[in-house]
């Protein structure tokens, strides 16, 4: 017997941990947020001085799944309610926003594996910056975005995006 949380929570815990585990690695930190009324879950920033800024740091929007349908050749195709959507595309954003779709196995048995030899999280997040998502529709209830495959959740590219927001450049 486990400890019969819903799966839905699970999952959300389980994106929250795996952006915690990217970001140590990376050397980056967490900044919690009491509800995610504004579009996000947390706030990932960095220490480093660039040649624009001290201490860059960006939004993120955590979504997890196990519906493998959503993964195509060139991206992950993500269902968004317009509300939610018109939040964290909000043109007038001062930090910048971005979706991470986490996509896990359907089995919550087997998303981790830990052995002797170190601690496996099965998985893959996509990203994307939430100002290239597109606009909605007006009058849409909900419209599809698109991550690309390339856009990897892992410690480099957390790392580019870092630098590119601390350069002053735009991702």
């Amino acid at each position: 017997m486990d400890g019969n949380l819903p799966i839905t929570a699970r999952q959300e815990q389980f994106s929250l941990a795996y952006v915690r585990l990217v970001a140590a690695a990376a050397g980056c930190s967490i900044k919690c947020h009491e509800t995610d009324y504004d579009g996000v879950d947390i706030t990932i920033s960095s220490s480093a001085e660039y040649d624009t800024f001290y201490c860059p740091e960006f939004e993120l929007q955590l979504k997890c799944t196990t519906q493998q349908r959503y993964l195509t050749d060139g991206d992950m195709a993500w269902p968004m309610k317009a509300e939610p959507f018109a939040r964290l595309t909000n043109p007038k954003r001062y930090v910048p926003a971005f979706l991470g779709v986490l996509l896990v196995p359907e089995d919550p048995s087997v998303w981790l594996d830990h052995n002797d030899k170190g601690l496996l999280a099965k998985g893959t997040m996509f990203w994307q910056r939430a100002c290239h998502l597109g606009a909605t529709a007006q009058g849409r209830g909900s419209r599809t975005v698109h991550l690309p495959r390339t856009n990897v959740f892992d410690v480099s590219q957390l790392l580019g995006i870092m630098r590119t927001i601390g350069e002053g450049g735009d991702l």
